[in-house]
């Protein structure tokens, strides 16, 4: 087989079907830069899911004498009726936190030494009301409702980072309603929250990318068969001569195989430029949410390859599995 023969035969394909084959080009371009995307999309959130979720931290907050008398006059409803005054094993009988009052130094040591004991606990710390009241305000000092806040609002608790925080309901489990225990706040639900927003965000540019694949693959099988119409004389003239079947595909799929890779090498300059001016420079949004933990370049390098060879790959076999049934060689 002559290779000079073969790329005049693909030049003279390509230039024919001009109109269509700039169609593929785009289709398998926009397709190949979603999968691509989508790859990217989920090293990113993995790369989010290990950069946050170290960072998360599982808070017991004790009971205080304000909560006592909360859960005091919410299980005595009747008191002001006339009705006796509800007794603390009464509140406590109700089901509701820190009905038998605030928490005692008991307790505290209790839950402190539980807590070190736990195989998956790495670190305990302990904050202070009067700690708590301090990072509060430095938070939220500017907004309206600092001013009226006290410290004896605001609960003792404990600071608990996990070695594995994903883990976080064993602490929920072990701690919650129990005495001296007012709540057990994990900051991993909001987290979950968001991964599962770019999760589906994901899915979704998955299945966009999906439908621009049929797209391409069609409009590759509609290329090569007009291609191949458009020749059918010098292709039934080679079949006279006795040219093998493959060598009357070969054509016909490099065709093929070049507008994909064409439309790769887009998705590829896309993916990049993406990477370069939106998150990089341009845009930068790695300087401005310094709180994301971006993903570099290494991750966008290496799912160019597997973008070129999806993208040489998947319009050859579309062509030869159409060109098989169309010349029938």
């Amino acid at each position: 087989m002559r290779a000079q023969f073969v790329m005049s035969e693909i030049g003279v394909g390509l230039r024919r079907n001009l109109t269509m084959t700039f169609a593929v080009i785009i289709s398998v371009a926009l397709s190949l830069a979603l999968f691509g995307g989508s790859l990217l999309m989920r090293d990113q959130v993995s790369a989010m899911k290990g950069y946050w979720y170290d960072k998360v931290n599982v808070t017991v907050y004790l009971c205080t004498k304000n909560d006592a008398l909360d859960a005091a006059g919410a299980a005595a409803p009747g008191a002001a009726a006339g009705a006796p005054a509800a007794s603390a094993g009464t509140a406590a009988s109700s089901g509701r936190p820190c009905a038998k009052g605030a928490v005692t130094p008991e307790q505290k040591q209790g839950i402190e030494s539980e807590l070190k004991k736990m195989d998956l606990v790495q670190t305990v710390m302990y904050e202070s009301s009067d700690e708590a009241y301090k990072h509060y305000k430095e938070r939220f000092g500017h907004t309206a409702l600092a001013s009226v806040v006290t410290p004896d609002q605001m609960p003792d608790s404990f600071r608990v980072k996990l070695k594995n925080p994903e883990k976080y309901e064993v602490i929920t489990s072990a701690f919650a309603g129990r005495d001296g225990v007012q709540s057990v706040a994990d900051q991993s639900t909001e987290l979950d929250n968001l991964f599962a927003l770019l999760g589906t965000l994901n899915w979704a540019a998955l299945g966009i990318m999906l439908v621009m694949l049929i797209v391409a693959l069609l409009l590759i099988v509609n290329t090569v068969r007009v291609s191949a119409f458009s020749r059918r004389r010098e292709t039934g003239i080679m079949r006279l001569v006795g040219a093998s079947g493959f060598y009357i595909q070969v054509p016909f799929i490099m065709e093929a195989a070049v507008a994909g890779l064409i439309g790769a090498v887009f998705a590829c300059a896309m993916l990049g430029t993406g990477q370069y001016f939106v998150i990089d420079h341009g845009i930068a949004l790695r300087d401005k949410l310094q709180l994301i933990n971006f993903i570099g370049w290494d991750a966008v390098l290496t799912k160019l390859p597997l973008v070129l060879v999806i993208g040489l790959l998947m319009p050859s076999l579309a062509a030869f599995v159409a060109l098989r049934k169309y010349l029938k060689v």
